[in-house]
């Protein structure tokens, strides 16, 4: 883990604008990363947020974009896609409050959910609104997540037992990516 913080530190403002395009298409794991690096100083916690917030607002608002403006048709162009995002549409239609909120959990549902969005009877400013006020919650508890395990990680290893840091880290993540797939399965379930 000391290589890849080093290497963050080494490329400085050029990983933000890596973790920038990163969260226009959701990279999770790599913006827990981040947090964790936040912790210990390589980047800094509150430009991180900022970037990560800004890029998961605007990869949002482009897919709202692209949903409103060819939606229906692109399904009807990519039939493999249709049922996922009948089924984001259904709930969207139903539950787009909440579904602005949790849409950004889940592995693979953001990408449906914001076209979904789009091809749904959402209003511009009122998507626009939740969007900006869910991809702060999501960049702030993303990177808070990292930041605390980073926290965690080092008063219960201390330096001795970096390598089990790493371990634990995989772990978190892996708990994570879990979690969001039960989270996909039950939303997929409407």
């Amino acid at each position: 883990m000391d290589f890849t913080l080093e290497t963050i530190r080494e490329h400085g403002d050029a990983i933000y604008s890596l973790l920038f395009t990163y969260t226009l298409w959701n990279n999770l794991i790599g913006t827990l990363i981040a947090g964790y690096a936040a912790h210990h100083g390589v980047l800094d916690w509150m430009t991180l947020i900022g970037v990560c917030w800004a890029g998961a607002f605007v990869g949002d608002t482009v897919r709202f974009w692209i949903g409103r403006r060819w939606g229906h048709s692109l399904v009807r162009q990519f039939p493999k896609i249709e049922r996922g995002i009948g089924t984001v549409l259904r709930l969207v239609d139903r539950h787009h409050l909440w579904m602005v909120f949790v849409h950004r959990y889940p592995n693979g549902l953001r990408g449906l959910a914001g076209f979904a969005y789009g091809m749904a009877a959402i209003s511009w400013p009122r998507f626009l609104a939740l969007n900006l006020v869910s991809a702060g919650i999501w960049s702030a508890s993303v990177i808070g997540a990292g930041y605390s395990f980073g926290h965690l990680s080092e008063k219960m290893l201390g330096d001795a037992a970096s390598g089990l840091g790493i371990i634990l880290l995989a772990v978190f993540l892996a708990i994570a990516w879990l979690l969001s797939k039960k989270l996909q399965r039950v939303i997929e379930r409407g």
